[in-house]
């Protein structure tokens, strides 16, 4: 699990406004980091199956706010990711 201060600076950095926490961009940030987490994870102990199987149910959910943030607003789409990948998330 993420630890409360990692949460928060996510939250922070990727919200659209002060008391935002729930919108699409946050949840696949969030999401994103714990992909990381598991994966990291995953390479130091390969027979987790366990782990493994909540690793690729988060990817499904984590492609499914994809999809609906690019079915809503394509250049918040782009932007999302760009930043995902400066900030070495993804």
């Amino acid at each position: 699990m993420l630890d409360k201060d990692r949460k928060d600076k996510i939250i922070k950095d990727f919200s659209t406004n002060d008391t935002d926490t729930g919108s699409t961009q946050v949840q696949v940030a969030l999401l994103s980091a714990r992909i990381r987490q598991i994966a990291d994870h995953l390479k130091l102990f390969p027979k987790d199956k366990h782990s493994r199987l909540g690793l690729v149910k988060l990817v499904g959910k984590r492609r499914s706010f994809y999809n609906y943030l690019k079915k809503r607003n394509v250049q918040g789409y782009k932007d999302l990711i760009q930043r995902l990948k400066e900030e070495k998330y993804i």
